[in-house]
């Protein structure tokens, strides 16, 4: 086994555990440690755990029972996840500016690069060192104009790409501004209709033009509920999908899937999810990325649709290497 798969199946025992679980209850879930010598196998597991915990993964060791006999260890999720950030338009005006002023101040754009980069701050440390985070959608002159409209609470217009559909103008009063997966989104009323939508600020085709004063949010309004992601895509799931995962990836799908079910586990150690989904392309998209280890069952809208994709990729594929044809 390679030591980054060893790593990877060990965060996720250690995260996903109810219970602080001692060295044995490790060794019996992980065969990687079931070794014939026990003394070597401890002292691999103690340089994995000494691993994650020097880039900045939680294992935390704990009482098993009430009366402290013994030890285990778990990695608490409330520590493992960083928060989603949600700024202020105060403060999401002068984060920008502070990156952004002439001088090209390092160590302004360096802690607007960590503060945006969010959750993937402590992968990004242990994989790049020093780097600056990549990646990272600071959006340009959109940004700058959206969080002007916000923080002088006026309402704007532009034209947007949406995934599917044409171009069109959008008309929008500004709630917030969030960082998702990468990009900026502006939360907002969208006036023609009248409803809030999330607009992710690199396909805002034109400028951002003001339209006048904007209605305010309502009481309690939190723009991160408008920009839920996850393998179903942005926005919260339509519906739910019954999944199956081979033993090879069965444990990343449970770990890394936001809302993921376990429905059971099947003798051939195939485990079927009921994990969020919706009938897009993102959601195809995601379970093809597993490949032959992934398999959608119900319902039947969904799994046609994850057809219809792969078929659509398995003929460009064709097209590519038919005989006589370029190879591309």
């Amino acid at each position: 086994m390679h030591p980054l798969e060893r790593l990877l199946n060990l965060t996720a025992l250690l995260l996903n555990t109810r219970r602080p679980l001692t060295f044995e209850e490790i060794r019996d879930q992980i065969p990687a440690y079931q070794q014939d010598d026990s003394a070597s196998a401890k002292r691999m597991f103690e340089r994995d755990k000494d691993t994650l915990r020097d880039v900045g993964i939680p294992v935390e060791l704990e009482p098993t029972d009430v009366w402290d006999v013994e030890k285990g260890y778990r990695i608490p999720r409330e520590r493992y996840y960083l928060p989603d950030m949600e700024f202020t338009p105060d403060e999401t005006w002068a984060l920008f500016v502070a990156a952004h002023m002439p001088g090209e101040d390092a160590e302004a754009a360096s802690a607007f690069q960590k503060l945006s980069a969010g959750s993937e701050r402590g992968v990004l440390a242990a994989v790049a060192g020093r780097a600056p985070a990549p990646g990272v959608d600071v959006s340009g002159p959109p940004l700058a104009a959206v969080a002007e409209a916000l923080a002088r609470r006026r309402a704007v217009r532009f034209k947007y790409r949406p995934l599917s559909g044409e171009p069109a103008e959008r008309q929008v009063d500004p709630y917030g501004l969030v960082f998702r997966s990468g990009h900026w989104y502006l939360v907002g009323q969208d006036r023609e209709r009248n409803d809030v939508r999330a607009y992710r600020l690199s396909r805002m085709l034109s400028r951002v033009r003001e339209l006048g004063e904007a209605s305010p949010p309502p009481d309690g309004f939190s723009a991160m509920r408008h920009v839920e992601a996850g393998p179903w895509g942005l926005g919260r799931p339509a519906a739910t999908a019954r999944v199956g995962f081979s033993p090879k990836v069965g444990w990343l799908a449970v770990a890394t899937t936001p809302g993921a079910r376990v429905i059971r586990t099947r003798a051939d150690e195939w485990v079927e999810l009921e994990v969020p989904a919706s009938q897009t392309d993102s959601f195809s998209s995601w379970v093809l990325s597993f490949g032959a280890d992934a398999r959608v069952y119900s319902p039947k809208p969904i799994r046609e649709q994850v057809v219809e994709r792969l078929r659509a990729v398995v003929a460009g594929f064709e097209r590519v290497v038919e005989p006589g044809g370029e190879d591309g």
